[in-house]
């Protein structure tokens, strides 16, 4: 289940250490679709998308076996994650962006890798 509500802000200390988004951010003019993708174990993958306040985008998943997801930001020296899920094989749902921000879709594999399928497109109002 994904944990929703107030954002959790976590320190960038860690154990990945990010600074900023893996991948250059994508505009999302047509939706994403990625089919049998390989997450090493304990690899991170990241979906990075440019949202304006109120901008929504919608995002199904599924995985060979269960990981990590998260949706988050950078705001200084915290990360905050907006959408949270310790342990998962899939989700589907909207996000609407509360701010003018680079957000990242995470997902991180545990001790035996993963192979991931998603989708993620921008919301029309």
């Amino acid at each position: 289940m994904i944990a929703r509500g107030k954002p959790l802000a976590i320190a960038l200390a860690t154990s990945f250490g990010v600074a900023a988004c893996a991948t250059a951010p994508d505009r999302l003019d047509a939706p994403k679709v990625v089919a049998g993708l390989e997450i090493a174990p304990y690899a991170i993958h990241e979906e990075c998308v440019e949202l304006r306040a109120e901008q929504r985008i919608g995002y199904l998943f599924r995985s060979s076996v269960p990981l990590a997801f998260n949706i988050h930001f950078h705001d200084a020296n915290a990360v905050i994650e907006p959408v949270s899920a310790a342990s998962t094989q899939g989700e589907s749902g909207e996000f609407t962006a509360d701010r003018d921000q680079t957000y990242c879709l995470m997902w991180e594999a545990s001790a035996g890798g993963s192979v991931l399928d998603y989708r993620v497109e921008r919301l029309r109002r």
